[in-house]
């Protein structure tokens, strides 16, 4: 994947193209940011620009005439031979190393890669070690790369991709120039659901305001799980606001648990229900429907402006996010759910 088909973080990609361009790359880089929004693929695209054998200029910045505000940097092509052994992970010249069955990086994966780094490239330009989940790095085996990290070959560079840097040792740390990551917009998490994994929109948008900008929750999250999640949490609201009597909120409690108390699909009801009170809020300040995660849903939505004015709607938001606290604490599901039942 070239760096042209990275969804967002255009700041850090144009950075790196350019860097690779005038060959300033650092050689010892940390990618550090939230789960899911590209880190990984970024690395990835990063080895094919340092090998594609057609490399392609690119730069996305435009001045008020449409000239290019600075020299272009490269992009791979994602066509050629190299580009693409790259993409199946079976470059010579780009080692990956990841977490074993353990769940951990032995000082052993590293040693095998700090050795084959310190070699010539066989087939490409520039040998690429990614260290992917870098925070599972055991401490032995982050000792094992901090000589190499300060000293790196002149014809290597080492990614570290992580989501914790703060894991990863002070020393290892301070060897490295780290880009951080932040969350894509949940237009930009929708357009991926929709155009690579072919999420219809409806659920598309649904997902993704409750991906936290994640790519990757969004995918664990998509599909059917989340339409009926959304439709257990437009039914709780519904039941909330036609009766003030406890007792009949309470029904409301039974609907965003279930038929049992699994933790994750509460979770998963509740992040729906945040993303309704939102478009609640959206609707009562007379934003643009196109601001809407639930537009589909916009009657439904219309119908509880009746109940829910802006001070209910965001004592409500307030309310979910503190249960969705609480169930990360280890708080009882049924009992989060009676509690917040009671709130709406």
């Amino acid at each position: 994947m070239s760096f042209r088909e990275i969804t967002g973080h255009g700041p850090i990609l144009q950075l790196l193209s350019r860097a690779v361009a005038r060959g300033a790359l650092p050689a010892s880089l940390i990618l550090s940011g939230p789960e899911g929004v590209g880190k990984r693929t970024t690395a990835i695209a990063l080895a094919q620009a340092l090998n594609c054998e057609r490399p392609q200029p690119w730069s996305e910045e435009r001045g008020a005439r449409g000239e290019e505000r600075e020299a272009p940097g490269i992009t791979a092509c994602g066509e050629c031979a190299a580009c693409r052994r790259i993409a199946r992970g079976v470059h010579a010249d780009v080692l990956t190393i990841e977490p074993g069955d353990t769940g951990a990086i032995k000082v052993d994966q590293v040693r095998e890669a700090i050795e084959r780094a310190a070699y010539r490239p066989f087939e490409g330009k520039r040998r690429a070690v990614i260290v992917d989940t870098a925070d599972a790095l055991l401490p032995e085996a982050q000792n094992a790369l901090l000589k190499t990290l300060e000293e790196p070959p002149s014809a290597s560079v080492f990614v570290l991709v992580t989501s914790r840097p703060d894991l990863l040792l002070p020393t290892v740390r301070s060897r490295c120039h780290r880009l951080r990551f932040g969350p894509l917009a949940e237009a930009d998490v929708a357009n991926v659901l929709i155009q690579r994994y072919h999420v219809p929109a409806a659920a598309a948008h649904a997902t993704a305001s409750a991906s936290d900008g994640s790519i990757g929750a969004a995918l664990e999250g998509r599909g059917d799980e989340t339409m009926a999640a959304r439709e257990a949490a437009a039914n709780a609201l519904q039941q909330a606001a036609a009766s003030a009597d406890p007792r009949r909120r309470l029904d409301a409690a039974r609907t965003l648990i279930g038929g049992g108390s699994d933790r994750d699909e509460l979770a998963r009801r509740l992040r729906a229900l945040a993303s309704m009170l939102r478009d609640l809020g959206a609707l009562l300040s007379r934003a643009d429907d196109r601001a809407l995660a639930n537009a589909d849903l916009k009657p439904r939505l219309h119908a509880l402006l009746r109940s829910f004015d802006g001070d209910r709607a965001l004592r409500a938001f307030s309310a979910v996010d503190r249960a969705l606290a609480a169930l990360e604490r280890n708080a009882s599901p049924k009992i989060v759910a009676d509690w917040v039942a009671l709130q709406l």
